[in-house]
């Protein structure tokens, strides 16, 4: 029975169980380990190139091809421009390939413990889907995806767990599809940090859809862009759905600091670099204290204490000023999932965290 206040609403909105995306407090300033949020700020091409933008013309639509980015990332990725689709965010673009390539009827597969988001869209767009689990240590089996399926969806590095598959896993997915006539996406949010990229791939395989995004390792998470790199058939699909709800998906200071940003490959490097040294280190220093740390080739950790409760950390954490992400979820309810700040932030957490574990610095 609906509420007086949704009597309104549509059967999916009132059945449908939204994301809830990683919490943004306004009560007090935190150390945000809780969002996988870039410590260090965009380039600095792309901020000049937002202020240029930012004129009389904001009057006018944006490109709704979004050429200027799609070749500044075809020249950055060494695709061609035929093969870069965008869109606002990647969470934007997993959707629009949700309902490119994936059919009600046929179950999609992906995961059990993964993004949260993949089951929302499925749920949303009435496609069914199958959450695949994962083996005991966290990785991806690929045997457990040679099923008859309707597509697959893999995010690597996964979150939360951090693991990365090797590339050769994913051809075998991908060549095993490929027989199906069905897609394969790889969801490659964090692929900066570590792991294999697919884009090399798109060449060789006719059903390899590989999504990014400019939130995590280009530090634009407040700007909204991502991409789906792809052979043009399935770009043109992706272009067919964008089309039909939404041809204007980026505006017009979003493209002009995006092509910057993606451009900028040296800042690119120096400060995923800086990412990827800070994670080893407190890695390294956590295993030492007695912690287990999954081996991460992302921006954050996925790790427990063992014998003390994930969401009494979680908690305690968030007491003294630090925010970590808590999963309730069946297998994963002592873990946290740490995003790996600056060197200054990442020391006051290893500090508290092994305050509130009862280990003596």
């Amino acid at each position: 029975m609906r509420t007086l206040l949704s009597q309104y609403w549509s059967r999916i909105a009132a059945r449908i169980e939204p994301y809830v995306p990683g919490e943004q407090p306004k009560d007090k300033r935190y150390i945000k380990l809780n969002t996988n949020e870039n410590p260090y700020p965009p380039s600095p091409r792309a901020l000049a190139a937002i202020r240029e933008a930012a004129d009389g013309d904001l009057r006018l639509y944006p490109d709704p091809d979004c050429v200027r980015l799609r070749q500044a990332f075809s020249r950055a990725m060494g695709v061609k421009e035929e093969e870069v689709f965008v869109g606002n965010g990647s969470d934007e673009v997993l959707a629009v390939a949700f309902q490119a390539f994936f059919d009600p009827g046929n179950p999609v597969l992906f995961p059990d413990l993964s993004y949260s988001f993949y089951p929302v869209y499925a749920s949303l767009y009435g496609i069914d889907y199958h959450k695949v689990n994962l083996a005991d240590d966290f990785t991806i089996r690929v045997e457990d995806y040679l099923v008859p399926n309707g597509g697959i969806i893999i995010p690597n590095p996964n979150a939360p767990t951090s693991i990365a598959m090797p590339a050769s896993d994913i051809c075998r997915l991908l060549e095993y599809n490929q027989k199906l006539g069905r897609v394969v996406v790889v969801d490659e949010a964090y692929i900066a940090f570590g792991g294999q990229s697919m884009v090399p791939y798109i060449s060789k395989y006719d059903n390899l859809v590989v999504i990014t995004t400019l939130s995590k390792s280009y530090a634009l998470a407040g700007l909204r862009g991502g991409f789906a790199l792809a052979q043009k058939p399935l770009v043109e699909a992706l272009d067919r759905i964008k089309n039909s709800f939404n041809s204007y998906t980026l505006d017009r200071l979003a493209i002009a600091g995006a092509s910057e940003a993606v451009l900028d490959q040296e800042y690119f490097k120096e400060i995923t670099g800086k990412v990827r040294h800070t994670r080893d280190r407190i890695a390294s220093s956590l295993r030492q204290a007695g912690f287990e740390v999954l081996p991460s080739a992302s921006n954050f950790l996925f790790m427990r204490y063992p014998g003390k409760s994930g969401s009494e950390i979680f908690q305690k954490l968030r007491e003294a000023g630090i925010l970590v992400r808590y999963f309730a979820t069946p297998r994963i309810a002592d873990y946290i999932r740490v995003t790996i700040g600056t060197d200054e932030q990442m020391d006051i957490f290893y500090r508290e965290i092994t305050r509130i574990v009862g280990i003596t610095n």
